[in-house]
């Protein structure tokens, strides 16, 4: 049973750069609005799939009207749970979840209703979690069903603790070390992008798991493929400690080359694509803990958005900024890492998303202003993003479905209404003018022998040949993959350092344009034995 649908007001249609606002009891001599007269600010909700929000054609009309009704420009809508696709048309298998049958496809859906409204839509992708029940998924092709427990060496993409644990109860997580799932996972991205006229693809669990031995050290990454590849990779023999700073090291930087090869492989597609990841913000910012690397973020769960925005790899960061307001302590960290989140965007974007369901509307009305005020730098974050649509308030979680509308309601009236409410007027959805009007372009590639091996842990490096530009050295990935991004126009020489045992033309050329994504891949070395 859903609500009538409130009387709103749409300023604009997404197709034309418009964007949408609800105005409750609106004159009729209401004005449309057009982008690019409003000021940009980011404004979602994150809408979860293991609640209502997008199992039926009439849950998506009720959740554009809730949008709209916070004026909201954008959805952050979950497609990608365990593997499993509230879509149709992509490589992941479609949803056990109990949504209306096929041919409904909720992604589809939400994607013209949305777009109908003005409201972005951006698919939400889980990406280190395989499975979470005791049932398996019944589709054969399902990751859990074709490289989880069943499987054995390389066809097993489990992640492993050092203590031998692969199911954290039913819980299994996917291994970022291992190059047949990352390049499935990348895959699967690009079916998305591909098949489905997304404005954004949202990552999250971009990282390795949680359930350690310490807040400073992860116990995951210890499945055969994963220390086979490490000890490959630094020569090493033993089997590494969790604290070991070289693993440590080596493990965020298989996380980091995954964000990577998703941003270049989505930018492949459709250059105009956003990636946004959800970024992780545990405990007290890196202003009480010491330094970004002394944060639970890049320590334990080994995810470096900070460098991620840095290289350009990441066009939005959406931080799960998850605290109590109510609580003096987890007040002093949600600012804590507003403030760092806005002074790190450098040229991308972003976003502080708080915890609706862990405070009453009012202490989340007050986080919005809170995040909204320059830091001593004057920077502010690029926006707000709800979580979650599904519950919007700490009375809403613990209530039943008229108690979830009636606060939803409730959040909507207090952020709109008045002159100085915070989301009183419509805003459009941040530019991105690196990819608008790009400058700058990437380069992308994979090394491999003459027989199709890959050429795995090299060392490439991009030189600019005769003109202003930066060099960069980047290591080939699992699969011989490597990928440079915003480089200047202009011609460049790809070196690659070979491995002993490899010859061949170590050095190669490039052009690169801007707006452009450069091949340079490389087939022509081969393996001597005995050298």
């Amino acid at each position: 049973m859903t609500r009538s649908r409130r009387t709103s007001v749409v300023l604009g249609a997404a197709l034309s750069g418009l964007v949408a606002a609800t105005v409750a009891a609106a004159p009729a001599t209401a004005e449309p609005a057009d982008a690019a007269d409003l000021p940009e600010q980011w404004r979602s909700y994150w809408v979860d799939a293991f609640n209502d929000g997008i199992y039926t054609p009439e849950q998506v009309d009720e959740l554009v009207d809730d949008a709209l009704a916070i004026n909201a420009n954008a959805l952050i809508v979950q497609v990608g749970r365990r593997y499993d696709c509230f879509c149709n048309r992509a490589l992941y298998p479609r949803t056990d979840a109990g949504i209306d049958p096929a041919p409904y496809d909720p992604l589809d859906e939400v994607i013209e209703a949305a777009h109908a409204a003005g409201l972005e839509v951006h698919a939400w992708v889980n990406v280190g979690t395989m499975w979470n029940s005791a049932t398996p998924p019944t589709s054969p092709d399902h990751v859990f069903n074709a490289h989880g427990p069943s499987a054995t060496g390389a066809d097993r993409w489990l992640n492993k603790r050092a203590d031998g644990t692969e199911l954290i109860g039913a819980n299994a997580y996917i291994d970022p070390a291992n190059p047949a799932a990352v390049d499935y996972i990348v895959e699967g991205i690009q079916s998305i992008v591909d098949e489905y006229d997304v404005d954004g693809i949202n990552l999250d669990y971009i990282r390795y798991p949680d359930h350690n031995s310490s807040l400073s050290h992860s116990d995951w990454g210890y499945s055969e493929t994963s220390i086979a590849r490490f000890q490959a990779a630094t020569g090493r023999t033993d089997v590494p400690e969790p604290s070991d700073e070289q693993f440590s090291a080596w493990r965020r930087d298989q996380i980091t080359n995954l964000v990577r090869k998703i941003y270049l492989g989505i930018f492949e597609v459709d250059s105009t694509v956003r990636l946004s990841n959800d970024a992780i913000t545990y405990g007290f910012g890196p202003q009480s803990v010491g330094s970004w690397e002394q944060t639970r973020t890049y320590a334990e769960v080994l995810q470096d958005w900070k460098g991620w925005l840095e290289e350009g790899i990441l066009d939005t960061a959406v931080a799960m900024n998850y605290k109590r307001e109510w609580m003096p302590d987890q007040a002093q960290m949600f600012d804590e890492w507003n403030e760092v989140l806005a002074d790190w965007q450098g040229d991308r974007q972003a976003v502080s998303g708080p915890a609706l369901y862990l405070n009453e509307i009012d202490d989340s009305v007050q986080q919005v202003r809170d995040l909204l005020v320059p830091t001593d730098a004057g920077n502010t974050v690029a926006g707000w993003s709800g979580y979650a649509y599904a519950n919007p308030s700490l009375t809403a979680a613990a209530g039943d479905a008229a108690v979830k509308d009636a606060e939803r309601d409730a959040l909507a009236a207090a952020l709109t209404e008045g002159d100085d409410a915070p989301f009183a007027e419509p805003a459009a959805v941040p530019s991105m003018p690196w990819k608008e009007n790009p400058t700058t372009g990437n380069v992308a590639g994979t090394l491999a022998l003459r027989d199709g091996a890959a050429l795995t842990d090299v060392d490439v490096t991009l030189r600019p040949v005769g003109h202003r530009g930066e060099q960069q050295t980047m290591t080939t990935d699992g699969s011989g993959w490597f990928g440079f991004v915003d480089a200047a126009p202009g011609t460049y020489l790809v070196q690659v350092d070979l491995p002993d045992g490899v010859v061949g033309q170590p050095v190669g050329a490039v052009r690169v344009r801007a707006g452009g994504l450069a091949d340079a891949s490389m087939t022509r070395y081969v393996a001597v034995p005995g050298r």
